[in-house]
């Protein structure tokens, strides 16, 4: 057991920024953090796994990958070695539906939520921001979204691409309305929201056009807050 607590960092868009990876930085309460990234939605992308090294660089971060395309030979150490030592997870964007599948034929759906107990930080965007809540829409079937079950970390549905996807929003509105979705918590691109023990914390945002919300039912129509968000400063992107 462990006094820490149990934190998610969740935001719009898999693209890597600094901003976001500092922020995941400073929730460890770590000088140098070990970080893993996974990039199981994007098939292991080895240009998405560059582009998480270069995001890292300056940061005072211990990067770390963890690949599912592997083999036995050449990879030695378990995912429990790899995932239970880490200080933080990041998870990259992609196919959800994809992602999920394989982590529970692998056993690491199970790791993620020891680690996550044991107070490792959980942190993403797109289908890395996705994963954490008990539901949501995802475009990872051909010609139409569809509603995927997660992992029920946080009992909130969500939506990430709010606004960059513009059918993304009605169809986010109707499944709340219909009960397809419970209550949740919809983010744009460049913004994230922060939870601890399951409950919100705080919103914050790269810029001041990028907003996160609580989509929420009341007296049978859906409702939309903007949730006042921190600025973060301003770093070198990617």
């Amino acid at each position: 057991m462990t006094n820490k607590p149990k934190q998610i960092f969740a935001y719009g868009s898999g693209r890597l920024t600094k901003e976001f990876l500092k922020y995941t930085k400073e929730l460890t309460g770590k000088r140098k953090p070990k970080m893993c990234f996974i990039p199981t939605a994007s098939g292991d992308d080895e240009g998405y796994i560059e582009r998480w090294y270069e995001a890292c660089e300056g940061l005072d971060i211990e990067p770390y990958v963890l690949r599912v395309w592997i083999n036995s030979i050449d990879q030695q150490s378990s995912w429990e070695e790899m995932i239970l030592p880490m200080d933080a997870v990041v998870v990259g964007g992609g196919n959800t539906l994809n992602m999920l599948a394989i982590w529970r034929a692998q056993g690491i759906t199970e790791l993620l939520r020891q680690a996550y107990e044991n107070g490792t930080v959980m942190t993403g965007g797109s289908a890395g921001s996705l994963c954490w809540f008990n539901a949501g829409t995802t475009d990872s079937r051909p010609k139409t979204y569809s509603i995927v079950e997660c992992l029920g970390f946080l009992d909130y549905s969500h939506c990430p691409h709010y606004h960059s996807e513009a059918s993304r929003i009605p169809l986010y509105h109707e499944n709340i309305r219909t009960g397809k979705l419970t209550d949740g918590y919809a983010c744009d691109d460049r913004s994230g929201v922060h939870f601890v023990n399951g409950k919100f914390k705080k919103a914050v945002s790269m810029d001041t056009k990028n907003h996160s919300y609580l989509v929420h039912l009341s007296n049978g129509k859906v409702v939309e807050e903007k949730l006042k968000a921190e600025i973060l400063l301003p770093m070198e992107g990617l």
